[in-house]
């Protein structure tokens, strides 16, 4: 999986198609993401002993890696990605429009 964490994306499919935040979490034993405030669902709770005050809470889902991309400062829209060989021996994930690099 090419993403990581503080990461920017954008959402290329479901509810939120188009918008654009930061990989709070990723879960990679499900290939899913979290996207801050991205993908909002409503969880009724009742009070309990350590939240005193129950309701509808909204909290973010996560979504399927397959539905979100790297966004490109540069390009300013949603790109592929690619991985080269830095002359240090380290792997970096580059922009394969502009050659913009992600991690510096």
């Amino acid at each position: 999986m090419q993403l990581k964490k503080d990461d920017k994306v954008m959402v290329i499919g479901g509810k939120d198609k188009g918008k654009s935040g930061k990989i709070k979490k990723i879960i990679h034993a499900k290939n899913r993401v979290v996207v801050e405030k991205l993908n909002l669902v409503k969880r009724h709770t009742k009070p309990g002993v350590d939240q005193t005050q129950g309701g509808i809470i909204e909290k973010e889902a996560s979504l399927h890696r397959s539905n979100v991309m790297l966004y490109c400062e540069k390009c300013e829209k949603a790109v592929r990605s690619g991985v080269r060989k830095m002359s240090d021996n380290s792997n970096a994930r580059y922009c394969k429009k502009c050659e913009e690099l992600f991690d510096k």
